[in-house]
């Protein structure tokens, strides 16, 4: 009986321990997919064609860079807005798209998106303000100070050519037209 008993209680165990091993073997590598897809990398460029490559990793608090050949980890500090990271010799600072890079207190790197306001108001009083970001060929316009509306930049034969699903702007100069679904909303 007592062989019975030690046999049943060894089989539950290396049964029992299975289990765990493939329980933990699973949480191991959902753990691994999870800091996987938690990467989030981008590359920025500088006004004289260098290339900063930037991996965030926010569930580490930490971003890897890659500049001029070499890799650098920079540790996560407590910004008053924007990004911040830095170890021993570097720091990167930023807000939106726009990135300095510091070794030892010397800026090494720098990208500042191209950014241009304007405003138009038609005879009919109506305003549309626009902010144009030339970098990433956008422009966020807001019409008699309503919504924002993100449109993406077109090829245009000439003049320019903004568009979404449901708006459009297209124009040259100080003309322009604003349509939503093709009916017109702002002409000036």
């Amino acid at each position: 009986m007592t062989k019975k008993i030690l046999t049943i209680t060894l089989v539950s165990a290396m049964i029992l321990s299975s289990c765990s091993e493939s329980a933990e073997q699973e949480s191991l590598e959902t753990t691994e997919e999870t800091k996987t897809e938690k990467v989030e990398t981008i590359t920025s460029v500088d006004e004289n064609g260098k290339e900063l490559q930037l991996a965030f990793n926010n569930a580490e608090g930490r971003v890897t860079l890659t500049f001029e050949g070499e890799t650098i980890v920079l540790a996560s500090e407590k910004p008053a807005s924007g990004i911040w990271y830095k170890n021993d010799h570097y720091e990167l600072r930023g807000k939106g798209n726009d990135l300095e890079l510091k070794k030892d207190g010397k800026v090494i790197f720098e990208h500042q998106d191209d950014i241009v306001n304007y405003s138009l108001k038609n005879k009919e009083g109506e305003t549309l303000d626009m902010t144009f970001n030339n970098t990433e060929n956008t422009v966020k316009i807001y019409l008699n100070g309503g919504v924002q509306i993100d449109l993406k930049g077109e090829r245009a034969a000439s003049g320019i050519w903004y568009k979404n699903d449901t708006y459009e702007l297209r124009g040259k100069g100080d003309d322009l037209e604003l349509t939503k679904d093709g009916e017109t909303v702002f002409k000036n």
